[in-house]
């Protein structure tokens, strides 16, 4: 009887959303996505009306009307667009979060944005669930990576991570815990990985240059580096993720382009150390240093195209971007060294050069690429972190060296 009751009363609630907020007309999606354009037309019929305070009940009738709607056009532009442009699952979420936009624009209705996106999530298989506090909507997905700084809640062995809690920020969920609404969506259940392997292919044109300058051994040397403001949109929001995912995230093509052919004509002529030495030295002398706290008020892990974007970086950021010039370029075996206050990198050289580094059997050689005061060499280690106790949290072994 009590389960009449509540698929009646769904009803009821899905008739009330439809006569009282209405239903609009069919809407057409076009708009530019990095270097492609999505283009989609939607039925009137999943476009539903619902108030800006959410109860359970709100949330199930709007998932049952949108799931009785003619949604599927919109998922299979989404799908095809993700599969032709190759997007992972984080630029992937950014075209759902441009399409709820579209479809319902965040600043007149939050509450209905955010159900268009966990809507579109869940339906593209991803498990995804919200949660209600008593003025606010918490969007949830499953990842089964490390993840930091952002809230998570466990249903079993599985961790779910809140997706918008930047609009959240000065929020107190323990003081207003969030209560889940539970869903049950069958094609719901992947989890959702922040990896960034590939960046996109942006729109050359949307470029802009930016100067770089360091001196080496005596020598200035310049550069004009292309960059792009979309990257820093990109991961405006983007949490703390573990140093494997951290440190292999890319530059784009365009920015890529403009560095790595300039940086090999500079290093022609030097053997590998020599090289190296070169990249420790860019990293830690063509960019200012400031703390995350002085620069952001946070922790926040720049990707390599991101340092190369910002006036400012610290240990984590010169790191990441050491990292990834050692490995486009030379391709060696490397470690990161984690320190109570500051992490950097070693580098395996066919030999060892300073104080060795031994990790599971195998020597590396200390690459300072973040400025102290000591102006280290390689091998070399800072007269405050020698004797303290590190971490490695990070190891590369190359595939083909």
């Amino acid at each position: 009887m009590i389960r009449h009751v509540n698929v009646l009363y769904t009803l009821l609630l899905i008739f009330t959303l439809t006569t009282v907020y209405g239903q609009g007309k069919d809407q057409r999606l076009c708009f530019e996505f990095y270097q492609g354009t999505f283009n989609c037309g939607i039925d009137s019929n999943v476009l539903v009306k619902v108030p800006v305070q959410l109860t359970p009940q709100l949330v199930r009738a709007f998932y049952a009307e949108v799931n009785a709607g003619n949604y599927k056009p919109l998922m299979d532009s989404l799908t095809a667009y993700k599969q032709r442009s190759n997007l992972n699952d984080w630029l992937y979420y950014q075209l759902i979060r441009k399409v709820a936009q579209q479809i319902s624009p965040k600043e007149v209705n939050y509450s209905r944005y955010t159900l268009y996106k966990w809507f579109l999530l869940a339906k593209s298989g991803y498990d995804a669930r919200l949660a209600l506090t008593s003025n606010k909507v918490i969007f949830y997905v499953f990842n089964d990576e490390k993840v930091e700084d952002i809230p998570f809640f466990d249903v079993g062995n599985k961790r779910y991570v809140c997706l918008n809690y930047h609009d959240y920020a000065h929020a107190d969920l323990h003081q207003d815990p969030p209560i889940p609404v539970n869903v049950d969506i069958p094609e719901a259940v992947n989890a959702f990985s922040y990896n960034v392997e590939k960046m996109p292919d942006f729109n050359p044109g949307d470029y802009f240059e930016k100067e770089l300058q360091f001196t080496y051994r005596h020598k200035v040397y310049y550069f004009n580096i292309k960059l792009n403001r979309e990257v820093e949109a990109i991961f405006k929001n983007y949490p703390v993720v573990d140093f494997g995912s951290y440190f292999n995230i890319p530059l784009s093509k365009e920015t890529y382009g403009s560095l790595i052919p300039m940086l090999k004509k500079n290093m022609k002529g030097m053997n590998e150390k020599k090289g190296v030495d070169y990249l420790m030295r860019f990293t830690r002398y063509a960019f200012l240093y400031e703390t995350d706290e002085e620069n952001f008020g946070k922790e926040k892990r720049l990707s390599p195209e991101e340092t190369l974007f910002e006036k400012y970086s610290d240990c984590d950021d010169r790191a990441a971007l050491f990292f990834y010039l050692v490995k486009e370029i030379y391709n060696l075996p490397m470690i990161a060294l984690l320190y109570p206050t500051h992490i950097t990198m070693a580098v395996q050289f066919d030999k060892p050069v300073g104080s060795p580094i031994v990790y599971k059997g195998q020597i590396y050689s200390l690459c300072e690429p973040t400025p102290q005061k000591e102006n280290l060499a390689i091998g070399q280690v800072s007269a405050k972190l020698k004797g303290k106790p590190y971490e490695v949290v990070y190891q590369y072994i190359p595939t083909v060296k």
